[in-house]
C-alpha cells in the first residue's frame, strides 16, 4: 500500500497561496463591487481586424468595444488551473481515503481468520497431546508459532493502515475547508468566463462577417482579371496569325534557296562520287598488282629455298668426305671443324658489327648536321630580331639536309667497301654473301632516302609570308632604329641599380640582444635534394623541411632554381608569413627528367637576413663493377680431378649490363681485331631487330635476310672451297632467326683439352645491386702446372674491363681397382648383401688406404675396413656391405634412378699424401618389398544394421618379385572374397578385393585391416564407418513378385513399423545415428523415392508412422513396354515394308539348289521398287508420335511376341522425425539421407492371355466430344491368346456416371474373339474419365474411357446488353451488324426472335403503364411501334447452323416511320429452340428534321397514346415546327469543407447523317444572354457553333454560386437555344441551381 500523505503537500500549498493571492487581489468579488470586471476595461479605438481591404466601419454597440487585455486572460486561466489543481487533490485524497479503508478492512479480516485458525490449532494440539502423537504435536506447535507471529505482523499493519488513514482524513478535511473559502472565487471565475466566451463569439461573427465581404471583393478581381485574360488572348490571336503569314512568306523564299544549294550540293557530291570511284579503281589496280607481285615473290623464295637446301646438302657430303679423309690421315676431324667454326663465325661477326658502325655513324651524322641546321636557324633568327628586322624565308637552291647526309654516307660506305674486298678474298663464300645482305640493306636506305628527298625543308613556319597576296611589311620612319633586345646598356645598369637597392631594402642584419646572428638563417632537412637513379619520362617528388636557425622571427621567400634545371625542377612552397626561431616549413620538390644526363644546382631562397642556397644533385642510373678477388689458387691436385672456384662480379650501380670473359686467347685475338664493344656479341636476336627498326622493312615481307648463325653456317675445310662446276651458286643466305644464339652460352677459342677452363655461367647479364658468380673449373689431365688468364669485358662503355688470373698444379697416383664396377644384381630393401672388392697397386712401398663412402650412401653401404695398409706390389681386399633402406630414393639423390632402380654408387679409397683418389662403382637393381592398398583409407560412410555394404580394394604388389599375402584377424562384421583374404600376388600385379561391412548396433566403427606379406611386413588398411539404428523397419526387405503379365498389375503388402516406445538405451537398442542423440519418440515419417521410368507403384509412397504402430504399404508391379521399344519396332516395320532385310548369317547352299548372293539381290529389288519417302525417315525413330497408328501395331505385336523378363530394383526409403501433416505444403519434410531403409524388388514379366484385337491393340478409348443429352457407343474385340480356356470376370462400373457396358462375355476359348460394347452419355459439360477391369485367372486386362461432355456456347460481339441505333429521319433506314461466333467444337442451331413479335405482347399491352403505377419512369421492354404495323427492328437471318469456330454475320435494321425517342424492343438469341443464349436490348429515336438535342431532365412519359391521331396540314406542322420545346437543367451545387467543384451539366447537339438532299449540310446552334448567364455565375462551353452531319457537339453547362446567392431560393434562369438547319428549332433552356450541403448528401437516403 502507497503511502501519499506527503506526496502533494507541496502542491497543496503552493496552490491554496495562490488562490489567496487572488482573492487579496479582489479577483473574488461581485461584479458590482470592483472596477476589475472584464467588461468594465475599455478596448483602443484604433484596434480592427486588418484583411488587406479598407471598408465603412459600421455602428458597433459599447458593450462590443470592449477589449479583453492579455493580462486578464493570464489571469484568469491561473485561476483556472489553480481551482482545478485543487478539485484534482481533492479528489485524490478522496481515493486514498476510500483505499485505506478498504486495506484497513482486509487487515481485519486476516486479523481474524489468523485468529480463528490458532483456536483450531491449540485445540488440535491439545488432541494429539491427549493421542500422544508427538510427530504431529510438533508440527502443529510449528503452525501454531507461526500464526503467533503473523498476528502480530497483521496488528501491526492495522496499527499503521490507522494512523495513516487518520493524517489523510485530517488532510481531507483542511482541503475541504479551503475549497469553501475559495467558494466565491469560483462563482466569480464562473462568471468572467461565461463573459469572456461571449466576446470571443461576437468578435468571431464580426471576423466573419468582414471574411465574407473580403471574398466578394476577391470574386469581383477575379472576373476583372479574367477579362482582361480573354483580351490578352484575342490580341494573341491576332499576332499568332500576322506571325505565321510572315512565316508562310518566308517559307517559300527558304524553299527557293534550300533548292539552289541542294543542287550545288548534288553536284559537289557527284564529282567527289566520281573522285571516289577513280580512285578505288586505282586502288584495287594497285592490291591486285601487290597480290601478283607476292605471288611471284612467294615462288622466288621456294625456289630459293630449295637451291638453300640442296647447296647444304652438298655441302654436308662434302664436309663427310673431307672427316673420312682427315680421319684417314690420322688427324682429330672434329678438333679442325671446330675451329674452322669458330674462325668463320669471328669474320661474319666481325662483319656484321663494322656494317652496323657503319650505320651507326650514318644516324650520328644524320643528327649531328639536322642539330648545326637547327643552330644555324635559331642564331639567325635571334640575329633577326636583334637587327629588328621582319625575316622572310626564301627558298634557296642549296643541298637538304637528307642529301647532304646521303652524301656523307656515301663516301663512307665507299671508304669501308675498300677495306672490305681483301677480308673477301680469305673467306669468299661468307664475304660474298656478306657484301650481298651488305648491298641490300645499302639499296634499301638509297631507297628511303630518295622516297624522303623529294620533301622540301624550306617551307616557311608561316604559310601566309609565301602567298602571292602577301604585302611586306613597311617599317615606319619612327621605328627605323629600334631598340636591342633587352634595352640598351643605360636601361640595364638602371635596371641593376633599381633591383639591388629593393633587395638591400629587404635585407637587414639581424641582432638580438647585442648579438648579431651571422650564418644560414635556415637550416634543410636533408642538407641535399638527391634525386638517385632516376628514370626520363617518370616523376619523382621529395619534401624538405626549413627550420628557422635564425634568433627571432624571420621570413622565407622562394627565389627559384637555376636556368638549366627550370624544365625539370617544380619547387611547391608556400610562404608561411613570420616563422618564430624553430619553426618550420615543408617544401616539396618535383622532378620530372627529360634528359637522361646528371644534374646539379642549387635552390635559392631569400630571407630578412640575406639568401641562402640548398644543393640539389639529380644523378642517373650507373654501373659500378668490382671483383672480389683477382688471383685464383687451385693448390696441388691429383690427374684426373676436377675443382672449381668461383669469382664473384659485383654491381653496386642502378644500371645492369651484359658481359663476356675471355680467355688470354680470345683477349689477344681481340686485340688484333679492333675489340668490338658493342652488342654484337652478346646476341644475335638483338642484332635482328636491331636491324629490322634500321631498315624499315615492308610488313608484307615473309623472311628476314640476314647473316647466317652459327647453327646454319656450312663447315669446309679450307683445301675445297671451290663449288663444283654446274652447280647453281646461291647468292642469298636465307635464314629465319627463332631465337638467341648466344643468350647464356660461352664461346672459347681454347681447346677443350685447357686444363683451367671457364665453367658454365647461368646469366651473361648483371643487373643493378646485384652479383653474379662465374666458376673457373681446374681439371688437369698431364702432370705440371698450369695458369690462365681472364678478362670480363663489358657491352656498357663507361665501364672499364676486369681481369684475374688462375693457377694450378697437377700429379699422378699409383693405386687402383681392377674390375672399378661392382654390380650386385637385385636387391631389395631391408636386406644385408656382401662383396669382396680386390686393390692393386704398382707402388714398391707400402701405402695407407682409407675407404670412404659417399656421404648420401653412408646409411646404406659400408666397406669395412675403413683403414687398411696395402704392401709393395701386391693386392688388397675389402669387404662391401650393401643394407638399402626405404630412403635410399631420398638419400641417393642423382645415384639413384627411381623409375628404373637402379643404383649407381661411386666409392672413393683415398692413398696417403696423394690428392687423386681412386675410385669404383657399386651397381644395384634395388626393388621394395611394399604391398599398396587402394584407397589407403575405406570409409563406409552410413550404414543401417538391416543391410550390409561392400566396397572394392586394390592390393598392388611393387616389388619385382611374387608375394604371398593375408588379411589376419579381422573383426566379425567385416568378410574379406575372395578366399577369404589370402593368396600370392605376381610382380607389379593389381589384385581386386571385396571388403563387405554389415554393422550389428548403432555406433562409430573405426578399425584397421592388417595384410601381412611373406616376409612378415604389416600393410594396415584403415576403415571407418557409422552404424545406424533406423527409427523405422520394414516387415520385409526383399519382395519377390509372382510372374505378372504385361500391362497387368501384381500388388504386394508389407508394414512399415515403429517399434521406438522408449528412449532408455540400457535395456534395448534404441535408434540412433551412429553415437549422436537417440532418436526422438513420436510420430515419425517416411518416403519411398521411386526410380524414374521404373514399372513401380508404392502406395502411399509418403506417410507417418505413431510409436508402437505399423503402416501398411502396398507395392504395385505394373510391366509395360518402353517407348524406345516400341518405337525400334516401328523402325523394323518400315524396313519390311521397303523391303529391307535385316543382317542375318548366310547359311551354306543346299546340293543341287542354286545360291543366289546377297547383295546382288538387295541392289535388284532397290532398283525395281520406286523409292519411298519413308526411306529417308527409316534412321530417326524420335520422329514417330505414340498417337500414331504404326505405334500401335508396333506395341500391339510386341505385345503378343512378347517373352519373359527379369528385372530387379532397390527402393530407397528416407525417414524423418515428426508428423507430415503438421508440415507446409511449399516446406519439404528434414528427411535424414542416413536414416534410410532399402527395399529390394524381383520383378519378373511373362506376355498377357487377353489383349484387344481392335483398334490396333489400344486400351485407352477415347469417346470424344458428345453434346450433353447424346449417346456415344464402342466396340471393343477382345481375344484370348493363351493354349486354354479362361473365365472372364468384369469389373462395375460408376452407376451414375456416363458409361455403361453392354452385353458382356463371360469367357473364350483358346484364340477365340468376342466383341464388349460400352455407351458414353453425358449429363453434364465436363471431362470424364472411368476403368474398366477384365478379370481372369492368368491375369487382368485393364480398359480405360475417356469421354468429353461438351456444352453448346457462342459468344456475341456486342459489348453489354443494349444496342442503341441513334437518331434516324423519319422515313430513313439505319443498318448495324454483328456476330455470333461458334466457341464450342460442336455445330450449334440457332434462332432469333424479338419481343414485339411475341404472342405475349398483347398481355403486356393490358398492363398498366410504368409511369402510372410505378414510381420507376421505364418499365417496359417495348416501346414505340412504327404506326404501319410493321416492325421498327428486323434482323436476318433469323435462324441458321453455326459450325465449330465459325462466326456467322447479322444485319439489323432500324425503319421508323414517325418522329419518337422511345424506340425499343429486345431481341433473344435462342439455341436449339430450347436455350436461351443472349438477350439484347435495342434503341432507337427518330426525327422529322436534321437536328436534335440531348440532355436534360425528362418531362415527357417512354409509352405514347394508343389514339389514332389525324393527319395534320402544312400550317399546322409549320406552327409545330415553329413551336418552342422547353429543356430543363437542374445543377447542384455541393458544398463542402474543403475546395468545392463547380455543378456540371451536358447538353447534345447533333446533327443526322441522311440521304435526302437538303440545302444545309450541317447545322448551327447559338444561345443567347450568355452574359445575363455569366453574370449568375453560369459557364456555357461553347455557346456557339456549327454540327456536321453525322456528328455531335456538347455544350458544357456548369455553375458556381455568386457571393449574393440566397441558398434558401433556388435560382432559375431562362435562356433560349437556337437550332438552324433545314428549319429552324428554338429550345427554353430553363437551369435551375440550387447548394446542397455535404452533410446533407451524406444523410440523404439514395
Amino acid at each position: 500500500m502507497a503511502d501519499f500523505r506527503f506526496e502533494n503537500k507541496d502542491d497543496l500549498t503552493e496552490t491554496i497561496s495562490n488562490l489567496e493571492e487572488f482573492k487579496r487581489d479582489g479577483f473574488g468579488n461581485l461584479p458590482g463591487e470592483k472596477g476589475g470586471d472584464i467588461t468594465s476595461k475599455t478596448i483602443d479605438k484604433n484596434a480592427s481586424f486588418d484583411f488587406g481591404w479598407k471598408y465603412k466601419k459600421k455602428k458597433v454597440p459599447p458593450n462590443r468595444k470592449k477589449k479583453v487585455t492579455y493580462k486578464d486572460r493570464v489571469r484568469t486561466l491561473h485561476l483556472r488551473r489553480n481551482i482545478n489543481n485543487l478539485d484534482r487533490i481533492h479528489e485524490e485524497k478522496k481515493f486514498f481515503v476510500m483505499k485505506t479503508k478498504q486495506d484497513l478492512e482486509a487487515c481485519l479480516q486476516q486479523i481474524d481468520s489468523i485468529q480463528k485458525q490458532k483456536i483450531q490449532v491449540e485445540a488440535e494440539i491439545e488432541m494429539e497431546k491427549e493421542a500422544h502423537n508427538t510427530a504431529a504435536v510438533f508440527r502443529l506447535q510449528a503452525m501454531h508459532q507461526r500464526l503467533c507471529t503473523e498476528l502480530e505482523h497483521e496488528k501491526d499493519l492495522e496499527e499503521k493502515i490507522s494512523s495513516i488513514l487518520k493524517d489523510n482524513e485530517e488532510n481531507m478535511w483542511h482541503i475541504e475547508i479551503e475549497e469553501g473559502k475559495f467558494s466565491a472565487l469560483r462563482e466569480n471565475l464562473k462568471a468572467e468566463e461565461e463573459k469572456l466566451a461571449q466576446l470571443l463569439q461576437e468578435q468571431t461573427e464580426e471576423r466573419l462577417i468582414q471574411a465574407k465581404m473580403a471574398a466578394i471583393r476577391i470574386e469581383h478581381n477575379k472576373n476583372l482579371q479574367l477579362q482582361k485574360a480573354i483580351e490578352r488572348e484575342r490580341n494573341y490571336e491576332l499576332h499568332r496569325q500576322k506571325v505565321i503569314s510572315e512565316a508562310k512568306k518566308n517559307h517559300k523564299i527558304a524553299i527557293q534557296f534550300l533548292r539552289t544549294t541542294l543542287a550545288k550540293v548534288r553536284k559537289k557530291e557527284a564529282k567527289e562520287e566520281k573522285k571516289s570511284q577513280e580512285y578505288m579503281k586505282r586502288r584495287m589496280d594497285a592490291v591486285i598488282a601487290l597480290k601478283n607481285n607476292i605471288t611471284t615473290n612467294r615462288d622466288t623464295l621456294q625456289k630459293l629455298r630449295a637451291w638453300d637446301q640442296a647447296r647444304l646438302h652438298l655441302i654436308k657430303k662434302k664436309e663427310e668426305a673431307e672427316k673420312e679423309v682427315i680421319a684417314a690421315l690420322g688427324g682429330d676431324a672434329i678438333k679442325q671443324t671446330l675451329h674452322e667454326k669458330r674462325n668463320m663465325e669471328l669474320d661474319i661477326r666481325r662483319q656484321l658489327f663494322e656494317e652496323e658502325q657503319r650505320i651507326r655513324k650514318c644516324e650520328i651524322v644524320n643528327r649531328l648536321l639536322k642539330e648545326e641546321a637547327d643552330d644555324e636557324k635559331r642564331k639567325q633568327r635571334q640575329l633577326d630580331l636583334e637587327n629588328g628586322k621582319r625575316w622572310l624565308i626564301k627558298a634557296k637552291k642549296l643541298p637538304s639536309l637528307k642529301e647532304r647526309t646521303w652524301h656523307h654516307f656515301m663516301d663512307i660506305c665507299e671508304g669501308q667497301s675498300q677495306d672490305l674486298t681483301s677480308a673477301a678474298d680469305s673467306h669468299r663464300h661468307a664475304s660474298i654473301s656478306e657484301q650481298e645482305c651488305c648491298l641490300s640493306v645499302g639499296s634499301t636506305d638509297e631507297e628511303l632516302l630518295n622516297s624522303q628527298e623529294g620533301e622540301t625543308l624550306t617551307e616557311p613556319e608561316i604559310m601566309g609570308l609565301w602567298s602571292e597576296k602577301y604585302k611586306p611589311y613597311k617599317v615606319p620612319k619612327d621605328e627605323v632604329e629600334h631598340k636591342p633586345v633587352g634595352g640598351t646598356k643605360m636601361e640595364q645598369d638602371i635596371l641593376a641599380n633599381t633591383l639591388e637597392k629593393l633587395r638591400s631594402g629587404m635585407i637587414h642584419k639581424q641582432v638580438v640582444s647585442g648579438r648579431e646572428f651571422k650564418g644560414c638563417p635556415f637550416y634543410s632537412k636533408p642538407d641535399l635534394i638527391h634525386f638517385k637513379n632516376f628514370d626520363v619520362g617518370k616523376t619523382y617528388k621529395k619534401k624538405m623541411t626549413l627550420i628557422n636557425a635564425s634568433y627571432t622571427i624571420n621570413y622565407c621567400k622562394l627565389v627559384g632554381v637555376e636556368d638549366h634545371l627550370k624544365d625539370f625542377i617544380i619547387i611547391h612552397f608556400d610562404p608561411p608569413g613570420p616563422m618564430s626561431a624553430g619553426i618550420s616549413c615543408e617544401v616539396l620538390i618535383t622532378f620530372k627528367p627529360m634528359i637522361n644526363k646528371d644534374l646539379e644546382g642549387n635552390i635559392t631562397f631569400l630571407a630578412q637576413t640575406g639568401s641562402f642556397s640548398i644543393p640539389l644533385k639529380c644523378t642517373t642510373k650507373k654501373c659500378v663493377l668490382s671483383l672480389d678477388k683477382e688471383l685464383i689458387d687451385f693448390g696441388t691436385y691429383v690427374v684426373g680431378e676436377i675443382v672449381s672456384r668461383t669469382v664473384t662480379l659485383e654491381n653496386h650501380g642502378a644500371l645492369g649490363t651484359k658481359f663476356h670473359v675471355h680467355t688470354d686467347a680470345e683477349k689477344s685475338d681481340f686485340e688484333a681485331k679492333s675489340f668490338i664493344t658493342d652488342s654484337t656479341l652478346y646476341s644475335l636476336d638483338d642484332k635482328v631487330t636491331e636491324e629490322k627498326n634500321t631498315l624499315n622493312l615492308s610488313d608484307t615481307q615473309s623472311e628476314i635476310y640476314c647473316p647466317p648463325t652459327l647453327d646454319t653456317i656450312p663447315f669446309m675445310s679450307p683445301k675445297v672451297s671451290d663449288s663444283p662446276v654446274g652447280e647453281p651458286r646461291q647468292e642469298h643466305a636465307i635464314v629465319t632467326v627463332e631465337e638467341p644464339t648466344y643468350e647464356g652460352v660461352e664461346i672459347n677459342s681454347v681447346e677443350d683439352q685447357t686444363e683451367i677452363k671457364l665453367g658454365e655461367i647461368t646469366t651473361n647479364e648483371i643487373g643493378p645491386f646485384s652479383s653474379v658468380k662465374i666458376p673457373i673449373i681446374f681439371a688437369p689431365i698431364i702432370p705440371g702446372s698450369s695458369e690462365a688468364k681472364f678478362q670480363l669485358s663489358f657491352k656498357n662503355p663507361d665501364c672499364p674491363p676486369l681481369c684475374f688470373t688462375a693457377v694450378g698444379l697437377a700429379i699422378i697416383v699409383p693405386v687402383w681397382v681392377p674390375k672399378p664396377n661392382v654390380d650386385l644384381n637385385i636387391c631389395m630393401y631391408d636386406r644385408l648383401y656382401q662383396h669382396a672388392v680386390i686393390i692393386q697397386t704398382r707402388s714398391k712401398a707400402a701405402l695407407r688406404l682409407k675407404f670412404e663412402v659417399c656421404e648420401k650412401l653412408k646409411k646404406h653401404i659400408e666397406l669395412l675396413p675403413e683403414t687398411g695398409y696395402i704392401q709393395a706390389q701386391s693386392s688388397y681386399s675389402v669387404q662391401l656391405k650393401f643394407l638399402p633402406k626405404l630412403s635410399l630414393a631420398e638419400d641417393a639423390g642423382e645415384y639413384f634412378d627411381k623409375e628404373t632402380r637402379v643404383l649407381q654408387a661411386p666409392m672413393t679409397i683415398r692413398v696417403a699424401d696423394q690428392k687423386r683418389p681412386v675410385k669404383f662403382t657399386v651397381h644395384a637393381v634395388v626393388t621394395t618389398s611394399d604391398l599398396d592398398i587402394e584407397p589407403k583409407e575405406v570409409d563406409f560412410g552410413y550404414c543401417t544394421i538391416y543391410e550390409a555394404i561392400y566396397t572394392k580394394i586394390t592390393l598392388i604388389n611393387k616389388s619385382l618379385l611374387p608375394q604371398e599375402f593375408g588379411f589376419i584377424s579381422t573383426p566379425e562384421f567385416v568378410e574379406i572374397q575372395p578366399n577369404d583374404g589370402f593368396g600370392t600376388i605376381l610382380p607389379l600385379q593389381s589384385l581386386f578385393l571385396d571388403v563387405i561391412f554389415k554393422p550389428s548396433k548403432a555406433k562409430e566403427y573405426n578399425f584397421q585391416l592388417i595384410c601381412i606379406s611373406e616376409i612378415n611386413r604389416e600393410f594396415r588398411l584403415s576403415c571407418k564407418a557409422i552404424g545406424v539404428h533406423p527409427p523405422l523397419e520394414l516387415s520385409h526387405y526383399r519382395i519377390k513378385f509372382a510372374a505378372t503379365a504385361l500391362f497387368d498389375t501384381s500388388t504386394v503388402t508389407l508394414y512399415v513399423i515403429n517399434s521406438h516406445t522408449n528412449m532408455n538405451s540400457l535395456t534395448h537398442a534404441v535408434p540412433r545415428i551412429g553415437t549422436e542423440e537417440i532418436a526422438p519418440v513420436g510420430p515419425t515419417s517416411f518416403e519411398f523415392l521411386l526410380p524414374r521410368d521404373a514399372p513401380i507403384m508404392i502406395i502411399p509412397s509418403v506417410g507417418t508412422v505413431l510409436p508402437g504402430k505399423k503402416c501398411m504399404i502396398e507395392v504395385i508391379f505394373r510391366p509395360v513396354l518402353s517407348e524406345t521399344t516400341i518405337k525400334k519396332e516401328v523402325v523394323k516395320m518400315r524396313n519390311r515394308k521397303l523391303g529391307i532385310q535385316q543382317p542375318k548369317k548366310e547359311s551354306p547352299p543346299k546340293k543341287g539348289g542354286k545360291f543366289m548372293p546377297a547383295a546382288p539381290l538387295k541392289a535388284a529389288v532397290r532398283w525395281l521398287k520406286p523409292r519411298s519417302p519413308l526411306k529417308k525417315e527409316r534412321h530417326k525413330p524420335a520422329k514417330i508420335t505414340t498417337d500414331s497408328e504404326e505405334y500401335l501395331i508396333a506395341k500391339a505385336t510386341l505385345t503378343r511376341d512378347f517373352q519373359k523378363q527379369f528385372r530387379k530394383y532397390v527402393i530407397p526409403c528416407v525417414i524423418a522425425s515428426g508428423d507430415i501433416k503438421d508440415k507446409k505444403e511449399m516446406v519439404p519434410m528434414n528427411f535424414s539421407p542416413y536414416n534410410t531403409l532399402y527395399l529390394e524388388l524381383y520383378c519378373p514379366t511373362v506376355a498377357p492371355s487377353i489383349v484387344v484385337a481392335s483398334d490396333n491393340g489400344k486400351t485407352v478409348f477415347n469417346f470424344g466430344d458428345i453434346a450433353v443429352g447424346h449417346r456415344g457407343i464402342k466396340r471393343i474385340t477382345l481375344q484370348n491368346v493363351s493354349s486354354e480356356y479362361l473365365d472372364l470376370e468384369f469389373s462395375i462400373l460408376n452407376p451414375y456416371g456416363p458409361f455403361i457396358l453392354l452385353c458382356p462375355c463371360r469367357g473364350l476359348q483358346s484364340k477365340e474373339s468376342e466383341v464388349v460394347a460400352v455407351s458414353f452419355s453425358p449429363r453434364e459439360s465436363n471431362t470424364f474419365l472411368e476403368t474398366l477391369d477384365i478379370m481372369s485367372k492368368k491375369g487382368t486386362l485393364t480398359l480405360t474411357m475417356v469421354g468429353k461432355g461438351v456444352a453448346s456456347t457462342i459468344t456475341c460481339s456486342i459489348e453489354g446488353d443494349v444496342l442503341n441505333m441513334g437518331y434516324v429521319i423519319v422515313g430513313e433506314t439505319a443498318t448495324s451488324t454483328f456476330k455470333l461466333q461458334n466457341s464450342s467444337t460442336l455445330p450449334i442451331k440457332y434462332s432469333i426472335f424479338l419481343e414485339s413479335l411475341s404472342l405475349m405482347r398483347n398481355k403486356e399491352q393490358l398492363e398498366m403503364p410504368g409511369f402510372v403505377n410505378n414510381s420507376e419512369r421505364r418499365t417496359n421492354i417495348i416501346g414505340t411501334q412504327n404506326y404501319n404495323g410493321r416492325s421498327v427492328f428486323s434482323v436476318s437471318p433469323v435462324d441458321g447452323v453455326i459450325e465449330p469456330g465459325k462466326t456467322q454475320d447479322f444485319t439489323l435494321t432500324f425503319s421508323p416511320d414517325h418522329e419518337s425517342l422511345y424506340f425499343s424492343d429486345r431481341m433473344q438469341v435462342m439455341l436449339f429452340n430450347k436455350r436461351m443464349s443472349h438477350q439484347i436490348l435495342l434503341k432507337g429515336a427518330a426525327r422529322e428534321h436534321m437536328m436534335f438535342v440531348e440532355g436534360g431532365d425528362p418531362l415527357d412519359v417512354t409509352v405514347e397514346s394508343l389514339a389514332v391521331i389525324k393527319s395534320m396540314t402544312e400550317e399546322d406542322q409549320k406552327e409545330d415546327a415553329e413551336e418552342m420545346k422547353a429543356i430543363i437543367l437542374t445543377l447542384e451545387y455541393i458544398q463542402l469543407d474543403s475546395a468545392s467543384t463547380p455543378a456540371t451539366r451536358e447538353l447534345q447537339v447533333g446533327c443526322i447523317r441522311t440521304s435526302q438532299p437538303t440545302l444545309k449540310k450541317s447545322i448551327d446552334f447559338s444561345l443567347d444572354n450568355i452574359h445575363l448567364l455569366q453574370h449568375k455565375g453560369f459557364t456555357v462551353e461553347p455557346f456557339r457553333g456549327a454540327v456536321e452531319r453525322g456528328q455531335t457537339k456538347t455544350i458544357t453547362v456548369s455553375w458556381v454560386p455568386t457571393a449574393d446567392f440566397d441558398p434558401d431560393q433556388p435560382l432559375v434562369v431562362t435562356t433560349f437555344l437556337t437550332l438552324r438547319g433545314d428549319v429552324k428549332e428554338t429550345y427554353r433552356l430553363v437551369f435551375i441551381a440550387h447548394v446542397v450541403s455535404e452533410w446533407i448528401l451524406g444523410t440523404s437516403p439514395k
